[in-house]
């Protein structure tokens, strides 16, 4: 079985909650995860023959938020920032360092490899790059059907390749593609083949990793609305993985902000949008660019001094003190609460109200 069949064919599996309402229409109220206090530390080792740990690469730090069932929960921030990380958690292709992962009330975090294999089905991924996530030496029939071979859904081949034309016609693929490799294929076909791999099984809860940043713009938007149709249709949910905020303006009810490791900002899409609140989210928003030259020139955008510091050493206190314009002396001293300063609003830095 190829690798990548083992996490998206095969079945990916994966502090206190900040809670809020539901994002938009379509989102139901019911909490389907729920992640309290996530840590995920990357030891670094020296020596040739004996290993030692040296330091540790705080990747993911206490993090908080809920996904509800129906909905989209879009999560940005800066290349490196730990995005991918939650990601590869929640799936648990990363086991956390600490904290938990509630899924209907079990404890991804906590389970062994036996217990996650009955929900590998319900939680599935669609990968970055749609290229090096499918097995090149395979058809596109070989790599929809395998999922369903390792779990034993269907009794025989004819059913399974009745189940793969399904799949490819809901993805807008032609069900002749069924014997062409990958590299056959565009881009765009390529990235429709993860997705329909993804659909496999008949998850209800999917990561998409940066599902649409390797495509054409073109292309990205077929494919955006074709994740939305399929939320709608099959009542799926999302955590979509992203840096390009306009992608996420369009398809997620709530946007969570992250910033070297942690959360800085949780909020409803629209009101993120058009009232962020913490610094480093308003630099983001300053940075996209408006399709209007009469507009972009009269903007005034925040730039952002400095570099990023090292996740091995992250600096005392709010994290993002070093590059705010903001910074006081309390915000060196200690890690800011996150707090709700607005109905479903969270943010964690001292100097906003």
């Amino acid at each position: 079985m190829s690798a990548a069949a083992a996490v998206a064919g095969a079945g990916a599996d994966g502090g206190n909650g900040v809670g809020g309402a539901a994002g938009a229409s379509g989102a139901d109220s019911e909490t389907l995860i729920s992640v309290r206090g996530l840590r995920k530390y990357f030891p670094v080792l020296e020596g040739l023959l004996i290993k030692r740990v040296v330091a540790e690469v705080k990747a993911v730090d206490e993090v908080s938020f809920e996904i509800r069932r129906g909905e989209t929960l879009g999560l940005v921030g800066e290349s490196g920032c730990g995005k991918t990380t939650v990601g590869r958690c929640l799936l648990r292709l990363e086991k956390p360092t600490a904290g938990s992962i509630l899924y209907r009330g079990e404890d991804l975090a906590a389970m062994t490899d036996d217990g996650l294999k009955a929900l590998r089905q319900k939680i599935q991924v669609i990968f970055q790059d749609p290229f090096s996530s499918l097995n090149p030496r395979m058809k596109v029939g070989q790599i929809l059907s395998e999922p369903m071979r390792v779990h034993g859904l269907f009794a025989t081949a004819a059913e399974r390749r009745d189940r793969v034309d399904e799949l490819l016609r809901v993805c807008g693929l032609n069900p002749k593609f069924i014997d062409r490799y990958p590299h056959e294929m565009s881009g765009g076909q390529r990235q429709r083949v993860g997705i329909a791999r993804a659909l496999a099984l008949n998850p209800e809860f999917i990561v998409c990793d940066e599902a649409v940043s390797a495509l054409d713009v073109s292309i990205q938007a077929q494919v955006i609305n074709l994740l939305e149709e399929l939320r709608e249709e099959f009542g799926l949910t999302y955590l979509f993985i992203a840096h390009d905020l306009s992608v996420v303006r369009h398809l997620c009810h709530r946007v969570a902000v992250m910033y070297l490791g942690k959360l800085v900002e949780l909020a409803d899409c629209d009101e993120l949008y058009e009232s962020p609140m913490h610094p480093y989210t308003r630099a983001l928003l300053s940075a996209v660019p408006v399709p209007d030259p009469v507009v972009e020139a009269e903007r005034q955008h925040r730039v952002i001094q400095g570099e990023v510091p090292s996740p091995i050493n992250p600096p005392s206190g709010c994290v993002f003190h070093p590059r705010c314009d903001h910074a006081v002396a309390r915000c060196r001293a200690g890690i800011p609460d996150r707090r709700e300063l607005r109905p479903a609003h969270w943010v964690a830095c001292t100097e906003v109200s």
